[in-house]
């Protein structure tokens, strides 16, 4: 598929397909004599896990250390063991605010909002 085939497909603008391709975490599979690219649905897949990926939080550094992982395994553990402690982190910040919602549906606010007292401590 073309390049505009490619990013409609995966829901991302051409330039973000660019860019990812910029950044060796997209190759198409092949080019024209004129210079056209063509990809593949192995480059439909790595472009959607990529956008999945950062929804989740992950950065295109990591994003590319996954990928070089699925295709020559290597040691993740530091990547690994970071990305869960900043998950952890996340959800822990994620229920303080997740609560402090809850307590504003049930009383309303007070003189100090909870939400931005949950977001500030």
């Amino acid at each position: 598929m073309r390049i505009s085939e490619l990013a409609r497909a995966a829901g991302v603008g051409i330039s973000t397909v660019r860019f990812y391709e910029r950044r060796g975490l997209v190759v198409p599979a092949t080019r024209t004599h004129g210079g056209y690219r063509y990809y593949d649905r192995e480059a439909l897949r790595r472009l959607k896990f990529i956008r999945r990926a950062q929804q989740l939080g992950f950065t295109l550094t990591e994003v590319g250390q996954i990928l070089a992982f699925s295709s020559e395994p290597a040691d993740l553990g530091d990547v690994i063991t970071g990305k869960v402690a900043e998950i952890e982190q996340r959800v822990h910040d994620l229920e303080r605010v997740r609560l402090a919602l809850l307590d504003v549906a049930a009383n309303g606010v007070r003189e100090r909002c909870p939400v931005v007292a949950a977001l500030n401590d």
